[in-house]
């Protein structure tokens, strides 16, 4: 599986680097995005969103999805 995500993100000869973004909660989709791109930019390989893959009434999946998506072009 790892080698797979390597090739995947053209990534050898050293581990994958990641983080989960906190606060799990209270981040608005404007700063979650900003979060994961300040990581992706600072030489992360991925984020993960802490458990939150839902959408919730106080937190929309879609908004931060969409912001993601935009980060990435």
């Amino acid at each position: 599986m790892v080698s797979k995500l390597k090739d995947k993100l053209n990534k050898y000869g050293r581990p994958l680097l990641g983080c989960t973004i906190k606060p799990k909660l209270g981040l608005s989709a404007k700063n979650y995005g900003r979060a994961v791109y300040e990581c992706l930019r600072g030489g992360l390989d991925f984020t993960k969103d802490d458990e939150n893959v839902n959408s919730q009434p106080f937190y929309a999946l879609e908004r931060p999805f969409l912001i993601l998506c935009r980060s990435y072009l």
